[in-house]
């Protein structure tokens, strides 16, 4: 029966629009993020495959990005999207307000059994940022409430160039300026620790671990009593420009918080779930933190979801009567959802079967050969890597640490990471710059050839750019 004008024939798979109408409604409808709309020039990822995307002209492209850092196993696993379609069965979406779901409690309690222990309480959220928000905010409830509140517990120490999300608590302790001067007005100050990983002002050489520790504990002294938390990304500031800890920072700021009785917040959204070449990157120097922020690998890039996990102590602050006004007044709709709890079971479920975390430690040696490569370059200043991550720093003049003069930057204005990414495009491979640092961040199936391919259009974008 041929259907009538108006009705939709189910028989018919949709016809998707022409490439050149797409292209066309991306540029006048879609607003992109950090993304300058005036310069936008449209890219459309139709399909995926493992390490592979594919877009609408049938151009392949290794995934050097991991899809903004959340890939882990790569797209279309076939594990992963059965999962998806075997949820969809039951139901696709009960909210975390007050109910529950059998395939979000099982979730959770899987996340707290690969947790660092005592981590033993999960809070969803929607994304990222959302996962620090949460933490922040319970860290300042959570002083409040405590067995012996502190009040003036008001305040927060970040680490200098931290990015934490872009909602105004997250911009609160972020120290990115480019993403977050301009809202400042909006929010509070963080205390700031300079990061140890960068050269202090003026020098060639970063701070010494006991100079960088001593730094906090300066800065705690300074304002005892007053301070709620630490917040941080262990081991790794990821888009403050692939910024590597020294081996030891991480485990003294623990002790040195634990000393003050602060609270510490790990934020491990991108560093999570074998980036670093554990599940988290906390299991390294053997750290508990308070809190733990999670998302981007904790669906393996398929769906949006975060999750704030606590310890008892924080926990219990929040127990009591209705009339006590102790709850968490905090939440989202999406928060919970059992369509994106059912694929990060999944995604567990292939880090235990498939020997993911094995095999890390081979690939990570494989990208380290290939982007040494690119330290000799003339224009890179630097070339950082932690487990499955690079940043490959580009400079005009790099740095001469025997006459102590600091590397000298190209001028912002030229976009010399931009122009390297799109280069690198044409060498068929996805990348995403940070300013001037271009990164390195496949998912966690890429194979040998495949990170040769990549370094390969890194190293190309990257002379092309700075010739």
């Amino acid at each position: 029966m041929t259907p009538s004008v108006g009705t939709i024939d189910a028989t018919r798979p949709p016809r998707p629009a022409p490439c050149d109408d797409l292209a066309t409604w991306d540029r006048e409808h879609v607003w992109h993020a950090f993304t300058q709309m005036q310069e936008y020039e449209p890219l459309l990822i139709e399909r995926g495959e493992g390490a592979w995307l594919v877009d609408t002209s049938g151009r392949r492209y290794i995934d050097g990005s991991a899809s903004m850092w959340c890939n882990v196993h790569g797209h279309r696993h076939p594990r992963l999207d059965a999962a998806v379609r075997e949820q969809l069965d039951r139901v696709a979406h009960v909210t975390n307000l007050g109910l529950s779901n059998p395939t979000t409690v099982a979730f959770a309690r899987r996340l707290v059994e690969i947790a660092p222990p005592g981590l033993d309480r999960v809070f969803f959220t929607g994304d990222g940022s959302s996962a620090t928000e949460a933490a922040l905010k319970m860290a300042f409830q959570y002083w409040r409430q405590a067995a012996r509140p502190e009040p003036a517990r008001t305040r927060f120490v970040a680490i200098g160039d931290a990015y934490h999300g872009d909602t105004l608590g997250a911009i609160g302790v972020g120290g990115v300026d480019r993403f977050t001067a301009l809202f400042a007005p909006l929010t509070f100050d963080a205390l700031r620790l300079p990061s140890p990983a960068l050269p202090r002002p003026g020098t060639a050489t970063p701070p010494s671990l006991a100079e960088s520790l001593a730094g906090l504990e300066a800065l705690l002294v300074a304002h005892a009593g007053t301070v709620a938390a630490v917040i941080m990304e262990p081991l790794v500031q990821m888009a403050g420009g692939v910024l590597v800890h020294p081996e030891g920072f991480l485990r003294g700021v623990r002790e040195i918080t634990q000393r003050h009785d602060v609270l510490l917040i790990l934020d491990e959204i991108a560093v999570g779930f074998g980036r670093t070449g554990t599940m988290f990157a906390c299991e390294q120097e053997a750290v508990v933190p308070d809190l733990l922020c999670l998302a981007k690998g904790l669906t393996a890039g398929y769906l949006p979801m975060a999750a704030t996990l606590a310890t008892g102590r924080i926990w219990e602050a929040f127990l009591g009567t209705h009339a006590e006004h102790r709850t968490f007044f905090h939440g989202h709709t999406y928060g919970g959802n059992p369509l994106a709890a059912a694929v990060g079971l999944a995604s567990l479920d292939i880090f235990r079967d498939e020997d993911v975390l094995a095999e890390l430690p081979a690939k990570i040696a494989r990208l380290e050969a290939g982007v040494a490569r690119l330290a000799a370059l003339p224009h890179v200043g630097a070339v950082r890597q932690c487990g499955l991550v690079a940043g490959v720093e580009l400079v005009h003049t790099v740095a001469d640490a025997a006459r102590a003069r600091p590397a000298v930057p190209y001028p912002w204005q030229e976009q010399r990471g931009t122009r390297a990414c799109l280069a690198a495009r044409r060498h068929g491979a996805l990348l995403r710059q940070l300013g001037d640092v271009v990164v390195v961040m496949p998912p966690l199936c890429i194979d040998d050839d495949e990170i040769d391919l990549l370094v390969a259009a890194a190293e190309a974008g990257v002379v092309e750019a700075t010739a």
